[in-house]
């Protein structure tokens, strides 16, 4: 708006040109990262997207982040509280804990509290703080979530994560021995076995994540191969950021390719969010 207000009078085309540079001016490391993926993929046994695939994924992630960064985490991340059962409200509905990724806040979600808006089941949308630290720190939050859920509903939860989200739900599960306390863990675009782009990170929760960071090495280390039965994880092969594409896989999991969807906009895909909900759906039938 500054801008605008600085160059409109004088030169209106140079202004609205500006505006629109610095609206969108991400959409051009957005576009180097897409075309990287073809080479950092080379070597996945997965179908090699097309340009046209590509271009595609690349404008629907552009908007994507502009109604995530510009709308939704700055202005609407309290649309959609947390909903917990009081004393007097029964319920045998499993709840859901989301646990959003780097650089993200709570508002991440709110699609997916919208659709669970009137729809019976508990939830808890995490608030990662501090934003740059290490992901073990994460795990207090999320034990507190898990732990609050339990005692509202009597049901261990569903853990739904996107990007570093999955890494917090096994460090968790690593620290808490939690493998009783949660049904299971859903990890949208995360990457466990770090991505090539970790490297050119400054902060502590992203040079843990790129590949094979020591901490990551250990986190596989330290967990059971029987653990992974309680994992789903969904990966893409147009994912701008969780690069090779198989990183968001587990050996031992129920790993699901979803083609052609970016980093951001794999959370959204209506295939990955009816299988989440799906199977809360499939419990309610069984009661």
């Amino acid at each position: 708006m500054a801008w605008l207000e600085s160059q409109w009078q004088q030169q209106p085309w140079h202004a609205i040109a500006g505006l629109v540079l610095i609206t969108f001016g991400y959409a051009l490391p957005l576009g180097i990262q897409f075309m990287a993926l073809r080479w950092l993929n080379r070597r996945e046994p997965l179908a090699r997207p097309t340009a046209g695939t590509l271009l595609r994924a690349w404008l629907d992630e552009v908007w994507a982040d502009a109604k995530l960064f510009y709308w939704r985490q700055p202005f609407r991340s309290n649309r959609w509280p947390d909903h917990l059962p009081d004393q007097n409200e029964k319920t045998a509905r499993r709840g859901i804990i989301f646990i959003h990724g780097f650089i993200c806040n709570r508002g991440f979600w709110n699609p997916w509290l919208a659709q669970l808006e009137h729809s019976g089941h508990a939830c808890i949308a995490l608030n990662l703080e501090p934003v740059f630290g290490s992901i073990d720190g994460y795990v207090p939050q999320l034990e507190e979530a898990v732990v609050r859920m339990k005692q509202a509903t009597g049901m261990a939860p569903i853990l739904v994560c996107h990007s570093m989200g999955g890494l917090v739900a096994r460090a968790w599960m690593r620290a808490a021995k939690a493998d009783d306390r949660i049904q299971h863990v859903f990890t949208i675009g995360s990457p466990h076995h770090g991505t090539w782009l970790g490297r050119f990170s400054l902060v502590i929760n992203g040079w843990q994540m790129r590949e094979v960071s020591p901490w990551l090495q250990q986190l596989e280390a330290d967990e059971p191969m029987q653990r992974r039965a309680k994992f789903t994880c969904f990966y893409s092969n147009c994912d701008n950021i969780v690069a090779p594409a198989l990183s968001g896989t587990l050996e031992g999991a129920l790993n699901l390719h979803v083609a052609g969807a970016g980093h951001v906009v794999l959370a959204y895909e209506k295939q990955v969010m009816q299988a989440v909900f799906g199977s809360l759906d499939s419990e309610v039938r069984k009661t």
